[in-house]
């Protein structure tokens, strides 16, 4: 019989702990979309909904409009993450792979935007939307977050292109492939956990993105989910249950997006970490 470490006890106590600290939050916040705005001033804040009330998120996804939010948050990340993968990919590429005299400076000057703040270029951008008549659109939102995920999205990706071996390129050439015909079909399915760990990245800071998305749009049919919630925050009277049934829904694609691709994640940081 195996004898048990006291260590390892300890460490396995510690770590339950650790992970019940992180999950309580989650189960707060969904206890707290079930209950109405008696139950929450009369003390029962933490626990859990004497009545469960679904009919919260009713209100928020059609009252509250937080359905067309979550739709309107859903097409303007997919199109960043889509978009930034494709061009981060091909300028790495470029970068890391083709002899060009302008490959440090350009390096150099991507290096250089993950040192901007975002509240830096706040006025800059919002009078170059404002001259090219793209405030309060779709556009007014992508193309900056676009523009704010290629410095990391590059810089992550050039150490994997850098790594992986030339005679790939070279037996591609050998067979008739041209330089794209290289790069989608050879070079770019090996470098899909770096592609992965990059559009989580992409995902989490673009679907929490409010300081754009408040100043550069003002309709509601383009409110995305965070400036959406903040709206539900009435002058005189606010709807807890309402705006934590709209919280839940803004939570629940982060944790969706972080169970599929965890694994993935991992893998592109413990490769990044070895190759790079």
């Amino acid at each position: 019989m195996k004898k048990i470490k006291v260590s390892n006890v300890v460490l396995q106590v510690i770590l339950i702990a650790f992970a019940v600290i992180q999950l309580y939050p989650l189960l707060f916040l969904l206890f707290f979309s079930l209950k109405d705005n008696n139950e929450i001033y009369s003390g029962n804040v933490m626990g859990f909904p004497k009545q469960l009330r679904w009919s919260n998120y009713e209100n928020a996804l059609v009252n509250a409009n937080v359905g067309l939010y979550l739709f309107n948050s859903i097409l303007v990340t997919a199109i960043v993450i889509v978009v930034s993968g494709i061009l981060a990919c091909m300028v790495s590429y470029a970068i890391a792979r083709m002899r060009i005299k302008v490959n440090r400076l350009v390096k150099t000057c991507f290096s250089l935007g993950l040192m901007i703040p975002l509240h830096a270029v706040l006025l800059p951008v919002f009078i170059m939307l404002r001259n090219l008549k793209m405030l309060d659109t779709y556009q007014a939102i992508i193309i900056p977050y676009i523009a704010f995920a290629l410095p990391m999205a590059i810089f992550f990706m050039i150490g994997f292109f850098e790594s992986l071996p030339k005679e790939l390129e070279e037996s591609a050439f050998l067979d008739g492939c041209g330089i794209f015909r290289t790069f989608f079909l050879v070079m770019l399915p090996l470098v899909r956990p770096a592609l992965a760990t990059i559009s989580v990245f992409t995902f989490l800071s673009t679907w929490n993105e409010m300081m754009f998305a408040i100043t550069f749009i003002n309709s509601e049919k383009y409110r995305t989910l965070t400036v959406g919630i903040m709206q539900m925050v009435g002058k005189y009277t606010t709807d807890w249950g309402t705006m934590g049934a709209g919280l839940v829904v803004a939570t629940l694609p982060t944790i969706v997006i972080y169970l599929l691709l965890s694994k993935q994640v991992q893998s592109g940081m413990v490769s990044g970490a070895v190759k790079g």
